[in-house]
């Protein structure tokens, strides 16, 4: 099973854009379903570094929702894609002015 850009998870998603929320809630726990089975045994966790909280999703999360400094390593590609997507708004001119420490 592949987490990220899942297809069926897609779908959900499109069902609630589209305001069919019934139908991306029975979407949605068809991917929800699939993940516990798949990774009930298994790691699912796509953080190289080496954390005592690798795959405890909840606990990482909370720790990091609790410190606010910055966000989990699983989460920086998703919000690395959306940036960008608005770095090219000012054809990625905000990349200059990033500290280069």
């Amino acid at each position: 099973m592949i987490i990220d850009n899942n297809e069926t998870e897609k779908r959900a998603m499109k069902e609630f854009h589209l305001g069919n929320r019934k139908e991306g809630l029975k979407i949605q726990e068809e991917f929800a379903s699939a993940f516990r089975t798949e990774y009930a045994h298994k790691d699912h966790c796509s953080c190289t570094k080496a954390c005592r909280y690798h795959g405890n999703c909840k606990e990482c999360v909370a720790i990091h929702r609790a410190h606010q400094e910055h966000v989990p390593n699983c989460m920086r590609p998703i919000i690395n894609k959306k940036i960008a997507v608005l770095s090219e708004l000012t054809e990625h001119t905000y990349a200059d002015q990033l500290r280069t420490e």
